[in-house]
C-alpha cells in the first residue's frame, strides 16, 4: 500500500479519536444537565409555589365583601341651590398631652388639611306665603343661607410631621382626632369669612336672572 495513503488514513483516525475525546464529554455533560433540570423541575416548581403561599400568608391581600342587602332608610327630594364653594387649607397640630413626659410617652403630629365648604339656599323651605305679587313686583322671602357640606379632600390632606416618645409607637386615634378638628376649623374659617352672606347674595342674583328670563322684571327679596 502507498505510504502516503497509509499516512493519510492514520491522520484521519487520529483526528477522529481526538474529536471523540473532545466532543464526547460535552455531549455527556449536556445530557446530564438536561436530565438534571428535568428531574429537578417539579421540585423547583413546588418550591416556587411554597414561596408564593408563604408570601401570601405573610402579606395577605384584603378581601372586601359588601353585604348584598341594601337598606334605604329615607328618600326625600332636595331643592338645594348651591351658590358658593370654599376651598380652605388649615394647619392642625395634635398632641397627646403628656406634658413633661412627652419625650418618653408623647405623640405629636402636624396635619395639613385641605377642605371644601359648600353653602347655598334650601329652596325646599320656601312656602306659598313666602311668594307674592304686589303692583307687578315679585316679592320673595328666602330662607337663610346655610352650609350644605364640610368635607376634607383626602387626596390633598396629609400628615406633614409626627414625633413620638422613646417608649411609644404613637396614638392610633391621634390622626382621626386631627381630621375631626380640621373639619370643624375649616367650617369656622368659612363662617368667619362670611360664606353665608356671600352665598345669600349669589342666590339672590341667580334667582333675579331666572325670574327675568320668564318675564318677571321686578324682584324684591324680603
Amino acid at each position: 500500500m502507498d505510504r502516503k495513503l497509509i499516512k493519510t488514513i492514520l491522520v484521519v483516525i487520529v483526528l477522529l479519536f481526538l474529536g471523540a475525546i473532545i466532543i464526547l464529554p460535552i455531549l455527556v455533560s449536556n445530557y446530564i444537565q438536561s436530565s438534571t433540570q428535568s428531574a429537578l423541575s417539579p421540585i423547583l416548581q413546588a418550591n416556587q409555589q411554597l414561596k408564593t403561599q408563604v408570601s401570601q400568608l405573610l402579606n395577605p391581600t384584603p378581601t372586601i365583601l359588601p353585604d348584598p342587602i341594601t337598606i334605604i332608610h329615607e328618600v326625600r327630594s332636595l331643592a338645594r341651590l348651591e351658590t358658593l364653594q370654599y376651598s380652605v387649607e388649615k394647619i392642625i397640630t395634635a398632641d397627646s398631652g403628656q406634658g413633661d413626659w412627652s419625650f418618653l410617652f408623647g405623640d405629636k403630629l402636624i396635619f395639613v388639611a385641605h377642605g371644601r365648604v359648600i353653602a347655598g339656599i334650601d329652596l325646599e323651605k320656601i312656602q306659598t306665603k313666602d311668594i307674592r305679587f304686589e303692583k307687578d313686583v315679585l316679592h320673595i322671602k328666602l330662607p337663610q343661607a346655610e352650609l350644605f357640606s364640610v368635607a376634607l379632600d383626602n387626596e390633598k390632606s396629609y400628615v406633614y410631621d409626627r414625633e413620638t416618645g422613646i417608649f411609644t409607637t404613637g396614638n392610633m386615634n391621634l390622626e382621626t382626632v386631627a381630621r375631626q378638628s380640621a373639619e370643624e376649623e375649616i367650617r369656622k374659617a368659612a363662617l368667619e369669612d362670611g360664606i353665608l352672606e356671600q352665598a345669600k347674595m349669589n342666590g339672590e342674583n341667580f334667582l333675579i336672572r331666572l325670574m327675568r328670563s320668564i318675564g318677571c322684571d321686578k324682584v324684591v327679596f324680603d
